[in-house]
């Protein structure tokens, strides 16, 4: 008995001692990885990478920007359907553990045993605390000492943070595949949608991404997919948090998922986007833009966008189809499966209703096409065909460009198409506008280019931007980084920098041959009118405006000086810097499309200066806005206490004033008459208020019309991108090619707008005078007259005669004997006074 006695102390004391140890162990195990453990109390401060998203005017997504692609959402915003989702899914028990699931450690172990030996992957035990120790603190090394630090963090995380806080970490850093961080993000690349419209099935699938997205991909691995989604519909019914009917209704319904993408998501809005894109990186560096999470609001009106972009491709393809067609744009052999080999070859993305095709046979009257077939999802070419006929109208204008029958109208399809040909397409429609079943049009891609930008004149913000024919055929933005010679466009600077220094529209000048000597070897400069040859002699600012007279701009030029009209060009940003040179008044600098529509936006809102801008607001992640273009102040707009009949609010506008707003409201009117009846008479045909200028550049290499109604502005150039002559005569002028798409869009622009006059300034006089020599009109003359604005201490003459050649102080010479002047030669009327000199 003494030796049991004895026997039994010796055990108690051995175990005594085996535990003392064991627990010395385990504490210097903590100790050991307890010492090295980052610090989590960094998850308090956390700020994950979220992408910034661009929206238009009306809220509609512009475009995303992001190396993780991830929206944060409070876990308040998750709707509860999404978090039994993945509870179920991951961790059952979340709200009942202190950071370790013991039930689920022992299970791992028992299958790690079992699996021992055989190079299989460990299955985890890990809680959703665990995972987030994991994501946020931790590497993806599989080894016991990780998990144990794992384990020590999610019990020191349990006890720092709420349940709801560690969730919500979860939920935003996980991976759930196609490039999505977190539900927000994965709700809109699979199913666009936000979290709060998920479907059960739709929630499960989500739930069922975070342990394996790649394997779990909704095409290459549909029926696995299915599986798994399946599996955590099974678990929420089990846990009682979905009805039986609701899970039924779930297992049956397909995984049908979205192809989102992450470029522009506004049709034609992809030079637009870029541009924006540039510019927030530019303000805040790429970190801010790709993980800032910056919610930025642009000045994109979508519906003008569209209309700017469909005027603007229709004067490019049209202009193009005018020349011929040049031909296939390759060949393809159509023996076997033909949709394969035309879906290796790129099509442009954003050009429809233009779709790429292949020539699959041809007749005399018609041919038949295959079109390419779309991929899915995953990257699979669809197994689906489609094909169209092409017939004799869809080729009108297809005149071959080389050969013997250069020029000609074909008379059968056979003659421009062939077998295997691969040609672009679109639906064919009647003069009626339908479209005819089954048969499509022949397209080609443009291979001249342009831009336009529309602008609000009174704020400088840009409500639609067309940077060129395809933003996927070129990335090139052709409205803000082409800098082309504006020609005769520029004229309207040179006038108003001579109306605002003393000259009124009825100043005579001489349209006269007129040479220029260079000097140092240059030779002499003979600058001509458009109508070569041609001259009227005296002719007033007006007149001389709304034909375009090179001769007389270069002698009002002479006048005033050239350093006069740099100044002004610099004023209205047209140019930073404009060399002292003649021809300088005639546009031959170099400068942009958005250049030119902001400086005739000066001239539209009465010449306050304005600063385009495509954005109006930027928000940082936390919702405080950080950027915001509109600059005046409101006096009364944040009035305490409510309405107590205080006086209105109003708004302090302290831009600079570029331009006297007499001159704008004169200039304005000039223009008007180049619409009405000068070299833009096509844009008369909108019905509305317009006023403008045509542009046509040496050899005819760049067409422009930039104008103006009362509330919108426009600027358009076509040209070349490497420039050659677009034409010959009146067809390749700014008012034969450029004109045209302006009077399209604005006619779509401002169909619904009332037909709004320009605003007469304060100060104006309004005069009649006598149209062709702005000389005053007689009482009861109306025949041939017009009113013409006088800023005040300036009127019409009564008469006037030419009296002389100017000398070299512009004094005024004996009356010229001949049309052929001396360099320095001109005749002006001096403003205000109807004296000549």
């Amino acid at each position: 008995m003494r030796l049991l006695v004895r026997f039994m102390g010796f055990l108690f004391a051995a175990g005594t001692v085996v535990f003392l140890v064991g627990v010395g162990a385990v504490a210097g195990l903590i100790w050991h990885f307890s010492k090295d453990l980052p610090d989590y109390s960094q998850l308090q401060d956390y700020e994950p990478p979220v992408m910034t998203r661009v929206h238009a005017v009306d809220g509609s997504l512009l475009g995303e920007y992001a190396k993780e692609r991830r929206l944060y959402l409070p876990i308040q915003a998750v709707p509860k359907l999404v978090i039994n989702a993945f509870l179920a899914a991951e961790d059952k028990n979340f709200y009942e553990h202190g950071g370790i699931d013991y039930t689920g450690m022992a299970r791992a172990g028992v299958l790690y045993l079992q699996n021992f030996g055989s190079n299989r992957r460990p299955q985890g035990a890990s809680t959703i605390t665990q995972q987030v120790a994991k994501n946020f603190l931790l590497t993806n090394e599989v080894s016991f000492s990780r998990k144990i630090k794992e384990a020590l963090l999610a019990m020191r995380i349990e006890k720092t943070y709420s349940k709801d806080k560690i969730l919500e970490l979860y939920l935003n850093e996980i991976y759930l595949g196609l490039g999505a961080y977190g539900i927000a993000a994965a709700s809109l690349v699979y199913f666009d949608k936000s979290v709060n419209e998920l479907t059960v099935a739709e929630a499960s699938y989500l739930a069922a991404l975070p342990k394996m997205p790649a394997t779990l991909h909704p095409v290459r691995n549909r029926d696995r997919a299915i599986e798994r989604r399946n599996y955590v519909i099974d678990r929420l019914l089990e846990n009682g948090w979905i009805k039986q009917a609701d899970a039924d209704k779930a297992r049956k319904e397909p995984l049908a998922v979205t192809n989102r993408s992450g470029g522009a998501h506004t049709f034609a809005g992809e030079y637009f986007a870029e541009e924006v894109r540039r510019d927030i990186f530019e303000r805040y560096g790429e970190k801010k833009l790709y993980e800032g999470g910056l919610s930025v609001r642009t000045t994109l009106d979508p519906k003008i966008q569209v209309m700017a972009r469909k005027t603007m491709v229709s004067g490019l393809v049209n202009y193009d189809e005018q020349q011929g067609y040049r031909g296939a744009m390759s060949k393809l052999d159509t023996s076997g499966d033909w949709g394969v080999k035309l879906a290796e070859i790129k099509s442009l993305s954003d050009i429809s209703p233009w779709r790429m095709a292949v020539v699959l046979e041809t007749s005399d009257q018609s041919a038949r096409i295959g079109f390419q077939p779309p991929r899915e999802l995953g990257g699979a070419i669809s197994k689906q065909r489609e094909t169209g006929l092409i017939t004799l109208d869809g080729i009108k204008w297809a005149k071959p460009t080389t050969g013997p029958a250069k020029g000609r109208t074909a008379t059968a399809v056979s003659q421009v198409l062939q077998p295997g040909d691969v040609i672009y397409a679109d639906p064919l429609y009647t003069k009626e506008g339908q479209p005819v079943e089954g048969q499509y049009r022949l397209r080609q891609i443009p291979e001249v280019s342009g831009a336009m930008v529309v602008m609000d004149p009174w704020t400088g913000r840009v409500l639609a931007m067309v940077g060129g024919f395809s933003f996927d055929q070129s990335q090139f933005n052709r409205a803000t980084q082409a800098y082309r010679q504006p020609g005769s466009s520029f004229k309207p600077i040179v006038y108003s920098a001579a109306l605002d220094n003393g000259y009124t529209p009825s100043t005579v000048v001489l349209d006269a041959p007129i040479e220029i000597d260079q000097g140092q070897g240059a030779g002499v400069w003979r600058p001509e009118n458009f109508s070569s040859g041609k001259f009227q002699g005296p002719v007033t600012l007006r007149n001389a405006l709304r034909q375009s007279l090179n001769t007389v701009t270069v002698r009002l030029a002479q006048d005033i000086g050239m350093p006069l009209i740099g100044e002004y060009a610099r004023r209205f940003g047209v140019y930073d810097e404009l060399p002292n040179y003649l021809s300088y008044a005639l546009g031959a600098g170099e400068t942009t499309a958005m250049r030119m529509v902001t400086a005739y936006s000066m001239i539209a809102n009465g010449g306050r200066r304005v600063k385009p801008t495509l954005i109006d607001r930027i928000q940082d992640r936390y919702g405080r806005t950080i950027f915001k273009h509109d600059q005046r102040e409101c006096r009364g707009c944040d009035a305490p206490g409510g309405w107590k009949n205080q006086a209105e609010p109003q708004l302090i506008d302290r831009r600079e004033q570029v331009l006297d707003s007499m001159t704008a409201y004169q200039i304005t009117e000039l223009m008007e008459g180049v619409v009405q009846a000068g070299t833009a008479t096509v844009v008369k045909e909108v019905g509305k208020p317009i006023a403008g200028k045509t542009g046509t550049t040496n050899e005819a290499k760049d067409a422009w019309f930039v104008g103006f109604s009362p509330d919108v502005a426009v600027a358009i150039y076509m040209g070349y991108d490497k420039p050659r002559a677009l034409g010959k005569g009146n067809a390749a002028t700014g008012g034969h090619l450029a004109a045209p798409i302006a009077r399209d869009f604005l006619k779509l622009a401002l169909a619904d707008k009332p037909a709004v006059p320009f605003k007469v300034p304060a100060g104006i006089k309004l005069v009649r005078v006598v149209a062709k020599t702005g000389m005053r009109a007689g009482p009861g003359e109306t025949g041939g007259t017009i009113l013409e604005a006088f800023k005040p201490g300036t009127a019409p003459p009564d008469n006037y005669s030419v009296i002389g050649v100017a000398d070299a102080d512009g004094r005024g010479g004996g009356v010229p004997t001949s049309q052929q002047q001396q360099p320095d030669s001109g005749f002006f009327m001096r403003p205000g006074t109807g004296g000549l000199y």
